[in-house]
Formats: C-alpha cells, structure tokens, sequence
C-alpha cells in the first residue's frame, strides 16, 4: 500500500494470507453506552473500539451528564442521564442522531440534536412523527437536522414506518421502558430486521423486557429500570465482511472475534460467499476465540437479496466483480440514503475500473471480469472506500482511492489490516 498525499492511499494488486481480528461491532457499541448511560450505577463495557460513531456517542452520553472514562479496549460508564445545556453534536452517525432524540425525549426541556457531513442531507421526519405519538415536542428542519425534541414521553400507541430504516424504532424502544405509561409500537415495513434483534439483544442484557410480535407489534412496558451491567461488544459483521471477501478473491484469511451466532445483519455475508463458490471454515480455537476462514477458489456469479443488510451491498459487489458471470444483488432501493447514493456511488467506481454494473428496477446487476484498476473517490463514504480497496487486490493496476480517512467512521484499522495481511 502506497500513499504520497495525506488525501490519497493506493492498493497494488496483491496476494493475501493471515489472520487478524475483526473490529468492534459499531452498533453493538453505541447501543451499549447509550443504555448503560441510563443505568444508576458503574457498567463496564469491553472492546467498545474508537471508530468515529462509537466517539460520537460517548460526546453525546458526556453531553447528557453520564461519567465514561476509558478507551478502545475497555470503557467505564457511571450512568444517570440529565438534560443538556448544549446542543448534542451527533457527527455522521445516522443510528446516533435517531438512537439519541429517543433518549433526549425522555427531558422535560428541549434539546438539540446536530449532524455534520452528509448525514445533514438524510432524512429525520419519521423521527418527529413517531414521536410526537407518544406525547413528545418534536421539530426537524423540514425533515432534515438539526431535531429539536421536548419529552417527557408520556406512552401510549404510535405507529412507525419502518421502510427505510429501523434506526428510529431502534432509539424509541431503547427509551420506552422509561416512559410514564406502557409504550405499544406498530411498525409496517420494517426493514433491517437483524438490527431490532441487535437493539432488543442489548436492551435485555440491562435487565428490561418487551414483547416483539412478529415484528409488527412491540409492547414495552413503563417504569422499568436498566441495570448496570459488564458488556463485551461483540465483532463486526458489517467491517469483517470486507476482509472476508479479500480472502475468497485473493488467497486466505483468517478472521478472529466473529460469532455466527449473532444478530447483526452483516453475519448474511457467508451465504453470499457460499453461493459464489467460497472455501469458508468456521471454528473454535483453543482460547475459545471464535474464528472464520476464507480462501480462494473459482468464484460463480450468485443471487443474493439484501434487502434487510444493505450495509453489505460494497463488499458484495467487490465479490460479484470477480465471479464468472452475472450477478444479481437485491434490494437497491435501501441505498439512497446512506452516507452516499452507494447504489449509484457503486456504479460509478466500479464502472471506472472495469467493471460493469447495470440495474433492473430494485435489483443491481454485477457482470464479473478482469478488473482493470484506476482512480476512485470515496465519495465521503467508509464502505466505498473499503470496497475499492478490496476490489484493487485481484485487478491489474492496483486503485488509488481518494479521502481513504474516511473509513475512521467504521473501521479505523482498516487500511493497517489489509496492509499486515498483504503478500
């Protein structure tokens, strides 16, 4: 890996082989802190990381009066929650900004919610819609940041459009055990289903309960108290994916701190893997350290719908560009609002090295090939720029990639991982 310019990092064609352990699940992380912020007491949260979300939200938990002192391998929260006096500064974090105006609408005054970067361009009117159901003050600026929220939540019935994303349910469930009456929720057109399970999964961990029905209902009840807790984040699916690709288009990598039993989404990467003809053992060591390996064979085209993981739309598209064939990746229509338009951010880089990538109504068409290399942006986008950094591996003249910081959102050790395991 070359880089002349701070701005600009170029990946060579290469080999990969070794092993090295997956970063800290970002969504586990902010979920974590965020709640263990709303216990009275000391909780303990190990492998938390320092990916720029997971910094966003212990600001914003500081913000709000909780004590977390730490680092990236080990946190210390003494929660008990108060109403800022200052605007709360969420960053780029589209979970942070929805995940926090829950939070905030449990103040009787109103607090601010801010967002820099493209996340001031993402829509937030369902969060002021599913708000206001529960009884709480709440204004965008016409459906975008900065959100102004008044609580507290009083309870009752508010239905969610959960079409474009499960964050908003996500932040009012995590609130809703301390609301002054019981909270029942109707969602219609949940996608991203593997993330509620992640949100109720942390939210359990503390010591409250709910009733999940099928996903459409969700029954909370009031008055409940979160306790303090020792939290181990689990590993990331959604950063692990990449380097799980590499292997399968480059050589071999083995990939520590990765549980299939997860709820993450992301986890839906090996059957894709699988499908395009992957080598993929999964296995235990003797430190009961959890591990996958991927390596190399002839890749097929495959079919793959993810709909419910869209955040692995890049990586699945650096494996489809190095399948024999046509393959075909669903669910197009979860992308335009990420941190770029990553369908058409997709089709753009990967059309500049070699790559032809076509769409048929929500359904993206990856034709696999040599991969020629060239020069791509980021786009301000981590996944893009971890995508092309994959994709340069198994081309003919490498890619360089422009704003490759960007992946500090995500997955800071990114470019040292891949650089340790090139050949």
């Amino acid at each position: 890996m070359t880089s002349t310019d701070r701005n600009i990092i170029g990946v060579a064609p290469s080999l990969v082989s070794g092993r090295v352990r997956a970063p800290a699940s970002k969504s586990v992380a902010q979920r974590a802190i965020a709640i263990a912020s709303l216990c009275q007491g000391r909780s303990e949260i190990w492998f938390p990381g320092a990916c720029d979300d997971v910094v966003a939200a212990i600001r914003v938990c500081r913000k709000m009066g909780a004590d977390i002192q730490g680092g990236e391998d080990f946190l210390v929260v003494e929660g008990g929650l108060r109403a800022p006096l200052a605007p709360l500064q969420c960053g780029e974090s589209g979970l942070g900004i929805r995940m926090f105006s829950g939070l905030a609408a449990n103040f009787n005054r109103m607090v601010t919610l801010t967002a820099s970067g493209s996340l001031l361009k993402r829509p937030m009117r369902i969060v002021e819609e599913s708000l206001h159901a529960l009884g709480v003050q709440c204004r965008t600026n016409n459906g975008y940041p900065p959100i102004c929220v008044k609580g507290p939540i009083q309870g009752g019935k508010s239905v969610i459009d959960g079409s474009q994303s499960s964050q908003v349910l996500s932040g009012i469930l995590i609130a809703s055990p301390l609301a002054a009456s019981d909270v029942h929720l109707v969602v219609s057109n949940l996608t991203s289903i593997p993330y509620i399970d992640v949100t109720i999964r942390v939210m359990e961990a503390f010591g409250v309960i709910l009733e999940n029905r099928d996903y459409r209902e969700f029954l909370i009840p009031a008055h409940q108290v979160y306790q303090p807790q020792n939290f181990r984040v689990e590993g990331d699916w959604s950063g692990g994916a990449f380097l799980l690709v590499a292997g399968a288009i480059a050589g071999s990598i083995t990939l520590d701190n990765l549980d299939t039993h997860s709820a993450q989404a992301d986890k839906k990467i090996l059957e894709a893997l699988r499908a395009a003809g992957a080598k993929i053992v999964t296995g235990i060591a003797g430190n009961r350290q959890k591990y996958i390996s991927v390596t190399r064979k002839d890749l097929n085209a495959f079919d793959f719908d993810a709909t419910h993981c869209p955040d692995l739309f890049p990586p699945l598209v650096a494996l489809a560009a190095n399948c024999s064939g046509t393959s075909r990746i669903h669910g197009t229509g979860r992308l335009k609002t990420k941190e770029s338009d990553r369908a058409v951010t997709l089709a753009d880089i990967f059309g500049r090295i070699g790559v032809d990538v076509r769409f048929e109504d929500d359904t993206m068409l990856v034709t696999g090939g040599n991969l020629e290399g060239g020069r791509i942006s980021s786009h301000g986008d981590h996944r893009i720029a971890m995508a092309g950094a994959v994709a340069a591996l198994n081309s003919r003249l490498g890619v360089i990639i422009e704003d490759p910081g960007v992946v500090s959102k995500s997955y800071p050790g990114f470019f040292n991982d891949l650089e340790a395991l090139t050949l």
